[in-house]
């Protein structure tokens, strides 16, 4: 599966921690560098190209000695989101922050390990009350239509499979 995902880290005072995620390092289970942003707070981003390479990164972000945890914010946009997903620090963990008007949808896992499951879309409402989405079902064909209620959005701990905990 081929999906673009940009991820932009902001930490003030973090510079020395962000450092050695601006070289390359092939024993990180995610693949890639920061590039910093010229930001008068800390900030730097970086591009994937497929969804394997960054598994683990915000495993690895969250045990990072950062000097004000509390104030990291981990902005991801996956390429059919709507908008950038927040991700703070909360107990040790780096976690999605909800936001107004959005909603994760996530779409049925594949029924084997051959490929890996969506990260889910991040889609924000439009007028309705309920967050639009679209899926390309089994055939090919895309299904569109507007979420019924909030039981067919699971969350935030989908993704952070996808994102952490897969092995691949």
């Amino acid at each position: 599966m081929s999906r673009i995902a940009q991820v932009i880290v902001l930490a003030p005072y973090a510079d020395e921690v962000m450092e050695p995620l601006t070289r390359p390092d092939d024993a990180r289970s995610w693949r890639g560098h920061f590039e910093p942003l010229d930001l008068f707070v800390g900030g730097w981003v970086i591009e994937f190209n497929r969804m394997e390479p960054r598994s683990g990164l915000l495993d690895h972000l969250a045990s990072l000695p950062w000097p004000d945890p509390g104030r990291v914010q981990v902005l991801i946009h996956d390429e059919e989101d709507d908008c950038f997903g927040l991700w703070m620090i909360h107990d040790g963990k780096l976690v999605e922050v909800p936001l107004p008007r959005t909603q994760r949808f996530h779409s049925p896992a594949p029924p084997t390990d051959e490929f890996v499951p969506s990260p889910g879309y991040l889609y924000g409402h439009h007028g309705t009350g309920r967050a639009r989405y679209s899926v390309l079902g089994a055939q090919g064909k895309a299904r569109q239509g507007t979420a019924p209620d909030r039981s067919c959005w699971s969350g935030a701990v989908h993704l952070r499979w996808v994102w952490d905990l897969n092995p691949r």
